[in-house]
């Protein structure tokens, strides 16, 4: 069964987070030795590579704590989907959290359109479906694009056969979106 505080976990972290008592738990020299020959995330964090976006930090969580996958955009690959079976199948992770965030490079720069150099047009097609799907939507239409972009990929997780579709299937598995706030600092879970 999937580890019910998970969430919960990572949500207390966020609240401690914002009312600045972080307590930067498993960071010591006695938590590195003792993972030195192995880890155990209990949650898995797909996350833009943006700087202000550190999952570790946002959750208050430490060493070993959150398997962590950061990309431009929090875009869903084959590399990505591999990782996160790793994590899940053999470090025994409970929990993936598809974490998008306001005002994000990847999406605005897909919004805008444009010629784009080297290999950043294939995170400009990977989001590309999100940003259409939201054209017509009042609002921003930037974060209107993030949140469909995350939704669209715990979609693509919660459909990635065999490992992942089978362990959420089986109860053993949460995938859930999340938004994060660089305004204030808030992650909200999306439905």
């Amino acid at each position: 069964m999937i580890e019910k505080d998970a969430l919960n976990k990572l949500i207390a972290g966020n609240k401690r987070y914002l009312a600045g008592n972080m307590q930067h738990p498993h960071q010591a020299k006695q938590r590195r030795e003792d993972l030195a020959t192995g880890q155990q995330s209990f949650a898995c964090v797909l996350s833009c590579a943006d700087s202000r976006v550190p999952p570790e930090i946002v959750f208050d969580q430490g060493l070993g704590d959150l398997f962590v996958l950061r990309v431009a955009g929090n875009v869903v690959n084959d590399m990505i989907v591999g990782s996160l079976e790793y994590a899940v199948d053999h470090l025994g992770a409970s929990l993936i959290v598809v974490l998008g965030h306001k005002r994000c490079g990847a999406v605005s720069a897909t919004v805008q359109g444009g010629e784009a150099p080297g290999k950043i047009g294939s995170l400009i097609q990977a989001i590309q479906p999100a940003v259409d799907a939201v054209k017509d939507q009042t609002g921003d239409i930037v974060d209107n694009a993030v949140r469909e972009n995350i939704k669209r990929g715990v979609q693509q997780l919660k459909s990635a056969a065999p490992v992942l579709l089978e362990k959420a299937n089986a109860g053993q598995l949460q995938i859930v979106g999340a938004f994060y706030s660089l305004d204030t600092g808030e992650v909200v879970l999306l439905d």
